[in-house]
């Protein structure tokens, strides 16, 4: 690889930086709130998952124990 020096160092970073897209304000709350709606729905799922096998254990170990 070829030695660069500080100068076109700066130079190819501040290239590089002019291709960024960034997004707008709206597309960064929409994505916030998806992340927001994804998240809750996955943690309701789990939870729901867990419930249902910790049932299904409680279930075992009562049968299994004579209870």
């Amino acid at each position: 690889m070829a030695k660069v020096t500080p100068g076109e160092f700066v130079n190819q970073v501040q290239t590089e930086a002019k291709k960024i897209v960034w997004p707008t304000g709206r597309e960064t709350v929409m994505t916030g709130v998806m992340v927001v709606i994804m998240t809750t729905l996955l943690g309701l799922f789990f939870f729901g998952i867990d419930t249902f096998f910790g049932a299904i254990v409680q279930w075992l170990l009562g049968f299994a124990t004579g209870r």
